[in-house]
């Protein structure tokens, strides 16, 4: 316990450090009237053109079921792998750039259309299911594997022993990863792609609240009824009304894609064989973009992550029935699906609405979205909990008993989410926020591919570099290397 405290200790104290040097400026004149005429428009929701709104839902479920699908056959294919190093450089690599950002490269030799879609999802995904399938085989038991016979194949050992054990598992990530494909489709909308986020974002510039409020409700019962829909015998049935509705296509013209490979992202100087050039080309890039996009996205990472371990401290309890009746209960576990529900890109967007270009929008974002996911994962495990008939109540038994007991599994969700935050802050500087986010987008905005590809590889490298630093920390404080349904 003492090692769990000292690393809170020092991840607040970073926290606390990195405020002094982040941006939390509001700069709108009257940040109340926005928040006026949103609540309005939140509480007086309108349609007018239900047909536009039907076609944007079904390609956003369309996107999410086949791209979630695909990667989870990929992903657990290349888990079955997982122990080679390759195997595991590779899946990291692809899910430590954001589908965003492989939505933009996509746009460049696909245009926007369903293949697009359709690829955003499925690269960093399958990186994602690669590494938690093989996590989740690794940790099935051992014994009914070790009780077969010495010339028992792979296949057989896998099927009858691994694959059993583990399908329950399987199923609820693939459940979870189906609700963050809905998500992520949704986002895909904010480059141009026909999903909610296309509307959304066209409404909210509008300052239509009243219709953005109507898509975001049903997006919200979308989300909350997924576990009544997503029974295991409909998955499939649903994934292939997605590919006949919506089947992935584009007119790929071959000569720009090699153009695109051969010289769009290749700089000048390397196209020159001019090494020298080359080098003063990286270090003007260092100096002008990547090592302040580099740092912001830390800083803005290490807030974030403080604080919706704070937020979430403060909020499980109230999906918990051990500190609440029904009927509270139910008001919380509402609330926290609404605010896991809502992508962080969405409510950052309507934050910096509000309170202007700053980092004080991703922070609400990313602490709001991520806080409610892992709450609602710690208030499901607090029913886990065996107590004496003569358990404390209130304060006492939330500091003395329940924290205790749940506090390394909190610490692991939070390192879980700490790569998941990182990849959120690239693309939250899509809204102008100066983290590495910002200068991608801008460069693809200037049709410089050469910067926009050197900056969305740093990213990933960064990536990668806290996603090792993460696992670090659970397996130097013995913490559950797998959370349960995460």
């Amino acid at each position: 316990m003492q090692g769990l405290r000292t690393t809170s200790f020092y991840f607040a104290l970073a926290a606390l450090l990195a405020l002094f040097f982040a941006d939390l400026e509001i700069t709108t004149k009257d940040p109340w009237f926005e928040i006026q005429r949103l609540s309005h428009g939140f509480a007086h929701p309108r349609f007018l053109d239900s047909s536009s709104l039907l076609n944007a839902l079904l390609k956003t479920l369309a996107f999410a079921f086949q791209g979630v699908m695909v990667a989870a056959i990929l992903g657990f294919l290349l888990a079955l792998v997982f122990k080679y190093f390759w195997v595991r450089t590779f899946a990291a690599f692809i899910r430590a750039i954001h589908e965003l950002f492989w939505a933009l490269i996509f746009i460049q030799l696909t245009g926007l259309s369903s293949l697009t879609g359709f690829l955003a999802i499925v690269i960093p995904f399958t990186g994602i299911f690669a590494k938690v399938f093989a996590e989740i085989l690794q940790e099935t038991d051992q014994k009914a594997e070790l009780s077969l016979p010495s010339n028992t194949s792979y296949l057989s050992k896998l099927l009858y022993t691994k694959f059993i054990l583990a399908w329950p598992q399987l199923m609820a990530y693939i459940s979870y990863r189906l609700e963050c494909g809905i998500r992520s489709s949704a986002v895909l909308g904010f480059v141009g792609l026909p999903t909610l986020g296309f509307e959304l974002e066209s409404f909210f510039k509008q300052g239509d609240y009243a219709q953005a409020a109507a898509l975001l409700y049903v997006f919200f019962m979308i989300i909350a009824s997924l576990k009544y829909l997503l029974k295991p015998l409909l998955i499939p049935f649903y994934t292939l009304a997605a590919f006949i509705y919506l089947p992935p296509a584009a007119e790929i013209s071959w000569s720009l894609v090699a153009t695109f490979f051969g010289q769009d992202i290749v700089p000048i100087s390397l196209q020159n064989n001019d090494l020298l050039a080359f080098m003063d080309w990286l270090t003007s890039m260092w100096h002008t973009q990547i090592q302040e996009g580099i740092l912001n996205s830390l800083l803005l990472t290490q807030i974030a992550l403080v604080s919706s371990a704070v937020l979430t401290l403060l909020l499980f309890p109230f999906a918990s029935k051990l500190f609440f009746s029904k009927v509270p209960r139910a008001v919380g576990q509402s609330g926290l699906i609404i605010m896991r529900s809502c992508p962080e890109y969405l409510l950052a967007f309507v934050a910096l609405l509000v309170f202007g270009p700053s980092m004080l929008p991703a922070i609400l974002a990313l602490t709001l979205h991520n806080s409610a996911v892992i709450a609602h994962l710690l208030a499901l495990q607090t029913a886990t909990l065996n107590f004496r008939a003569d358990k404390s109540r209130g304060l006492n038994l939330y500091f003395y008993e329940v924290l205790p007991r749940l506090y390394g599994n909190f610490l692991a969700l939070l390192f879980y989410r700490w790569e998941v935050i990182l990849r959120e802050t690239a693309i939250l500087g899509m809204l102008g926020i100066p983290t590495l986010g910002f200068f991608i987008d801008s460069a693809f905005e200037e049709i410089r591919f050469d910067r926009a590809i050197l900056l969305i590889l740093i990213t990933a490298l960064l990536n990668i570099l806290v996603d090792n630093v993460a696992v670090y920390f659970r397996q130097r404080l013995h913490l559950t290397s797998q959370p349960q349904s995460l």
